[in-house]
């Protein structure tokens, strides 16, 4: 599609009108988003760097991430002539990636579980560290999402954790800081990750969505993996 549909309806700011600035019943990134790329980015940039290289911009694409954060990974896009869309429920997140990418970063404060974009729109689709944080059946319905919002023939990229096997000895210790890190971010995120794990991680949700794998990259040890998925026509 052209570049210049992206300024049609129904893509811009959310339903509140203001790109993720009205309120929410319960923000739990609300005392983090300032300082979020400043404590995940060290661990983070390899990933998005590995992501770039599965999944390589291009000129005019319309990329959507899922669960955008402060919009790091569309900021790479954009540079390299991508237009991009971003979905997150946290108004802070969304505040600081609208700092980073302007007017011109169509993000919209949502749940992902029912995205407010026709079918078939985007070129390629992106979530990085999400699904790990949604329980079963949430994660079911939003890979089935991202499906639905990708053009036939379109790409994903998944990025998450992986259920191994682990090398020995690197994967074992990045293994033990991956679950002090899951544990810290609060019960309910750790029991979803663990169930994440125990279901064997994206094999399975990418198998039930219909989509068909065509690379991937297992890296930290068989900690975590890189998924480039594609839409069949």
């Amino acid at each position: 599609m052209k570049a210049s549909e992206a300024n049609d309806p129904p893509f811009g700011a959310d339903s509140t009108g203001n790109r993720g600035e009205g309120p929410l019943t319960h923000d739990p990134y609300r005392g983090l988003a300032t300082i979020y790329d400043a404590c995940t980015e060290p661990f983070n940039a390899g990933l998005r760097h590995m992501g770039l290289k599965l999944a390589p911009p291009r000129q005019g694409q319309r990329v959507l991430e899922v669960g955008c954060g402060t919009g790091t990974n569309l900021l790479n896009y954009q540079r390299a002539g991508s237009v991009v869309f971003g979905i997150d429920l946290s108004p802070r997140m969304l505040a600081q990636a609208h700092r980073k990418l302007g007017t011109a970063g169509r993000l919209q404060r949502g749940d992902a579980v029912r995205m407010p974009y026709p079918d078939a729109v985007f070129d390629l689709t992106v979530a990085m560290l999400t699904l790990h944080e949604m329980s079963r059946t949430t994660r079911g319905h939003v890979m089935v999402e991202m499906a639905r919002v990708t053009r036939s023939g379109g790409r994903l990229l998944l990025i998450d954790f992986h259920p191994g096997p682990l090398q020995f000895p690197k994967g074992y210790g990045i293994k033990a800081f991956i679950l002090m890190v899951e544990r810290l971010a609060g019960r309910e995120h750790f029991r979803n990750y663990r169930d994440f794990i125990a279901q064997g991680g994206l094999s399975p949700l990418i198998e039930a969505a219909g989509l068909q794998v065509v690379r991937q990259r297992i890296v930290s040890g068989g900690n975590l993996t890189l998924v480039r998925v594609r839409k069949s026509p």
